[in-house]
Order: C-alpha cells, then sequence, then structure tokens
C-alpha cells in the first residue's frame, strides 16, 4: 500500500538555473549535485533535478497537473513576496480554500505552495461542497 509522496523528479534544461531556483528562491535545501543532476528537499519530501538531454526547447505539459509544497501560513505572506518580487511566473490565481502561490520553476514545471491540510480542504467542500462531491471518510 502507498502511504504517502516519496520524491519529485523533474527534468530540467539547465541543472545550474534549476538548483539556483529550488536552493536560492524557494530555499529547499541542497544535499548533491553531480553533472546531470541534484538532490534538494523540502521537510520530509526530496526532489531529484534531472538534466533532460532529449529535447531542450520544450517545457512541462500544460493542464493543472501541478506540484504543491506545504507552507506555514505564519510564511506564507513573506514567501509570495519574495517569489514576486524575484519575478516568478504564476500560472494561475488562487479559488480554493486555503492559502496558495501558484508558480512556474525555470523549465515551466506548475508547482504550488499551499498553507493547509486535507482536513483543512475537506471541511471547506463540506461547508460548500463541488457538483455531485461525495464523501467517504464518515
Amino acid at each position: 500500500m502507498l502511504t504517502g509522496l516519496n520524491h519529485l523528479t523533474l527534468s530540467v534544461r539547465d541543472l545550474a538555473h534549476g538548483v539556483v531556483f529550488y536552493r536560492d528562491t524557494l530555499g529547499l535545501r541542497l544535499h548533491a549535485r553531480w553533472d546531470r543532476g541534484a538532490y534538494l528537499s523540502a521537510g520530509d519530501l526530496w526532489l531529484c533535478l534531472t538534466l533532460d538531454g532529449q529535447d531542450t526547447a520544450r517545457l512541462a505539459s500544460p493542464g493543472y497537473t501541478h506540484y504543491a509544497f506545504s507552507i506555514a501560513p505564519a510564511d506564507f505572506a513573506p514567501f509570495s513576496a519574495r517569489l514576486r518580487a524575484a519575478g516568478v511566473s504564476e500560472w494561475q490565481q488562487n479559488s480554493s480554500a486555503g492559502d496558495s502561490l501558484y508558480f512556474l520553476d525555470p523549465d515551466g514545471h506548475r508547482l504550488e505552495a499551499h498553507a493547509g491540510s486535507l482536513a483543512q480542504r475537506l471541511a471547506a467542500c463540506r461547508a460548500a461542497p463541488y457538483a455531485d462531491m461525495q464523501f467517504f471518510d464518515d
């Protein structure tokens, strides 16, 4: 049985630029780096950046697929201000419960910083359910 999200592996076009973005702009901890990749972490989640030699002109695929990182509510506003001051592109405005900032990394991967939990999201959905929403954890 799966127990949680183990790690994310993201293809990047420029490894040095990716490391700077994730380490310096987002504040992840850099653990290792090699000629074609790097390992970083955010809490218990680890991230692998891998140099993509297949198609350096492409960006991450479009759609709502994205990767969300947890952030403490008290840290959300300063983190958001820092990303905006750095000129990081936002791909969507938040329309759901809880503070979220939706932004792109240098390779177009869709990311989110979210201050909230599944329990908080479910409580908000119980108060205002999406169309045809059903709950199964009662």
